[in-house]
């Protein structure tokens, strides 16, 4: 299903210098000018085919037991990685996720037309998977050509460690991961661990690990995997295109999306300003970037329109992945949200943690991340800046399973600076039908 003409992409500074750089070249930031670099792709060979050929291709590849090609990601290998070969790719069959329709959500709060797209049903249990599966696979194939590379380390909250681990374990790779002692969750941290990852808890937060396992990779034959290494937001960007390859080509008019680091937000509009590009859709849709209240350096810049920005010390946040001050693709991020209308808003600790248990109540289980974008949906929507007849998608990254105590913490009552508005614990009874019967009747 792989077509015969030459597809090609390579590492370009994100400033303008003219150098390409080889995608299986060890590199991360420009040499010249010293900002991040990203993907590019010949544009010529895929405007060839046409739009429509596209369409039809990745419907025909899609979940299907064809390898790589069922994987979401790899579906649109020419748009993604064509550097790569088949071979070399290690793939868990990651995208493919539910687009929840969420009607009665929608319902209760006065909304005609709203999806979830529920990232955490990847193979790990979160987007990560999108980008790890191209990083990984393109070390892979480095190794193949000869390269040596020792490990394979990152920086993170959770997510992205999980996900790095258990790719470089299908690949037999060794990973190494920084993790912030004390800040993650017990579910996140046992990831890593069962995968046989190299696992550092460092007494710092998410900002001191990214700083130290940047100076490991430079100095030794260690391949940095967090997402200022351009790979892993190509694998991101697939989450745009197959929202609208599932709505049947057709373009939401908003979609939201929580950020920490901010590659996710960058990867989101990079796909669909492909996806134009090449002629697959005509508009683009609104992008809402959702930030924990605690951890909002992007908002505190979207105050000024963006003149300004300062990093932050991010504070103690129950969405955890995103609790980051100093978002290594805050400039990338800042260019796809000008070109796409886009708004910033944040979220308190209340905020998020009874929009998230309100979802649930309608079927979702929502990590506190996905809980910050549903506050964030709340708050616009009541401000008028979200119209109730707009087709609105909120992005949820993570699964719910993975932050257990988070909802255990809520229902008990016991989160911080949170009153649990939607608190449900069991009904102690004895065994007996007549108490049995009284309490189901006094509750429904």
């Amino acid at each position: 299903m792989e077509s015969n003409v030459k597809y090609d992409s390579w590492f370009r500074c994100i400033g303008g210098c003219p150098d390409r750089h080889p995608l299986n070249e060890i590199i991360y930031k420009c040499p010249k000018c010293g900002e991040l670099l990203e993907v590019v792709h010949d544009l010529e060979p895929l405007k060839e085919k046409g739009a429509e050929y596209w369409k039809d291709l990745f419907d025909g590849r899609y979940r299907r037991p064809d390898f790589p090609y069922g994987s979401s990601v790899w579906g649109k290998k020419e748009m993604v990685c064509p550097n790569v070969d088949n071979e070399n790719i290690i793939s868990m069959y990651e995208g493919g996720t539910n687009l929840f329709h969420a009607h009665r959500f929608a319902r209760a709060i006065g909304m005609e037309d709203l999806w979830v797209k529920e990232s955490g049903n990847n193979a790990t249990g979160s987007f990560k998977d999108l980008g790890m599966t191209v990083l990984v696979s393109m070390v892979n194939q480095m190794i193949a050509e000869g390269q040596e590379i020792l490990g394979v380390a990152c920086a993170s909250t959770g997510d992205t460690s999980a996900s790095l681990a258990a790719y470089c374990a299908a690949a037999g790779l060794r990973a190494i991961v920084f993790l912030p002692r004390g800040k993650v969750s017990t579910a996140q941290l046992i990831q890593p661990l069962a995968s046989g990852a190299l696992t550092l808890a460092l007494d710092t937060d998410f900002d001191g690990c990214m700083e130290l396992v940047r100076e490991i990779c430079a100095r030794n034959k260690i391949y940095l995997a967090n997402s200022m290494n351009s790979l892993r937001v190509e694998g991101q960007k697939t989450v745009g295109m197959e929202i609208v390859q599932q709505l049947n080509w057709e373009v939401p008019d908003t979609i939201i999306i929580p950020g920490g680091n901010l590659g996710n937000v960058s990867a989101l509009g990079k796909g669909l300003i492909l996806m134009r590009e090449l002629g697959m859709i005509d508009r683009f849709p609104r992008i809402i970037c959702a930030q924990a209240a605690k951890a909002n350096p992007l908002y505190l810049s979207y105050l000024s329109g963006f003149e300004e920005y300062e990093p932050i010390t991010a504070g103690n946040t129950v969405a955890s992945a995103i609790r980051i001050g100093n978002p290594v693709s805050i400039r990338k991020a800042i260019k796809v949200l000008k070109e796409f209308d886009g708004i910033v808003e944040q979220a308190t600790e209340g905020e998020l943690a009874n929009a998230a248990a309100w979802a649930d109540r309608t079927g979702l289980f929502c990590c506190p991340h996905t809980g910050v974008a549903l506050a964030v949906l709340l708050k616009l929507l009541e401000a008028g800046k979200i119209g109730r007849r707009e087709r609105v998608v909120v992005i949820s990254t993570a699964n719910g399973l993975k932050f257990t105590e988070f909802k255990t913490r809520y229902h008990e009552g016991k989160l911080d600076e949170v009153e649990s508005r939607f608190a449900n614990l069991p009904v102690d009874l004895p065994a007996d039908y007549g108490e049995i019967k009284k309490a189901i009747y006094e509750n429904i």
